[in-house]
Parts: structure tokens; sequence; C-alpha cells
């Protein structure tokens, strides 16, 4: 009983902001991708309020 709930807020949960941009990262092709995503996130593109 506990493990599957323990499944469904695992799966509910919201990412973090460092999770996001740690992703977002992880996703790019290529060193200039990666450069120019890098210099996104240093501008705050996952730390802005909506």
């Amino acid at each position: 009983m506990f493990t599957q709930l323990k499944k469904i807020t695992r799966a509910l949960r919201i990412p973090s902001v460092e999770e996001r941009e740690m992703s977002y990262l992880n996703g790019s092709s290529d060193r200039i991708d990666l450069e120019y995503r890098q210099r996104q996130v240093d501008r705050g593109l996952f730390r802005k309020g909506f």
C-alpha cells in the first residue's frame, strides 16, 4: 500500500528549478548548443516568475 503511494507521489512531484536546468542542459546536441543553453540558463530562463 505504501509503496504504491510513494510511486504516485514521485510521479506527481514537480521537478525543481535545478533539475529542470540540468535536464535542459543535458538535452544539448553539441558543444555550441550546450554553450547557448548555458547562456540562457545564466540569464535566468528557468528562474523567472510568471
